[in-house]
């Protein structure tokens, strides 16, 4: 068996920790915050070391897993990389901030080991990293979401959510200001951002639509390949809005190519 050490107890930890039961995986540790073993435990279950930080494990595992956000990643993936643990981390939006991007580099080189980004709630990256090659001309990410899926944004101070009657355009920039003003709701942004042509030259357009009845998520890229444009309406964890079920499947299925013969 190999061993894996999870970062955070939510949902997502929850969902990873059920899918590698049957798998050549174990979960070993979690790291969490003092006084939460309880909460850790019925989410993730017994026979697990809870830790706070990873310089408090004897015994290192062959990976870890952020499954607590940007802010458990910037927390504790560098701790985990410059110990040769590679990291296996959805929080793609976290790497908008430069500080944070040359950190986790810098861990990585310094472990000789390597941050390994999900995939998250979107689709299409592995052609849109294939574009890259042949050079890109313009990207494009579009996300709309219902309007209760931006409260607590900035989103708020655009209109009024509750009482929208037509879809409103809240956010047009870039990827690295929508992932640093929408750290929760921007993830895909930033991963389009890092597949493609960067943080500065992706166009992102962020919509809360009344009529939406799930996350959409649009792509549209050109360049010298031709052109694309892909779609994807994502559902939620059930009970948890705010967690992708295809980004905590993206989680898994990274998680599982670690140990497969056969890699697509």
């Amino acid at each position: 068996m190999r061993s894996v050490a999870l970062i955070g107890y939510g949902a997502m930890a929850h969902y990873v920790a059920m899918h590698l039961e049957q798998s050549p995986w174990q979960v070993s540790h979690c790291v969490i915050r003092q006084g939460r073993e309880s909460a850790a435990r019925d989410a993730v279950g017994d026979g697990i070391a809870f830790v706070r930080h990873a310089d408090e494990i004897d015994k290192l595992p062959d990976l870890a897993v952020d499954c607590a956000g940007h802010l458990g990643l910037q927390a504790h993936g560098a701790a985990f990389l410059r110990k040769g643990v590679p990291v296996i981390s959805a929080s793609l939006g976290a790497l908008a901030d430069d500080d944070t991007y040359v950190e986790l580099e810098q861990a990585a080189q310094e472990g000789g080991t390597t941050l390994q980004l999900a995939t998250g709630a979107i689709g299409a990256l592995d052609a849109l990293s294939a574009a890259k090659i042949g050079g890109l001309e313009a990207v494009q990410y579009t996300g709309i979401k219902p309007p209760a899926s931006w409260r607590g944004t900035p989103a708020e101070t655009a209109g009024h959510l509750d009482a929208l009657g037509e879809p409103l355009i809240h956010f047009e920039g870039n990827a690295r200001d929508a992932a640093l003003r929408y750290p929760k709701n921007a993830n895909v942004a930033a991963a389009v951002a890092l597949a493609g042509v960067g943080f500065e030259q992706t166009r992102v357009r962020l919509i809360a639509d009344p009529s939406a009845d799930g996350n959409r998520h649009e792509i549209s890229a050109k360049g010298a390949f031709g052109a694309f444009e892909f779609t994807i309406n994502g559902a939620s964890l059930p009970d948890t809005p705010r967690t992708s079920a295809l980004a905590a499947m993206s989680v898994v299925d990274r998680i599982l190519r670690q140990s497969a013969y056969i890699v697509i």
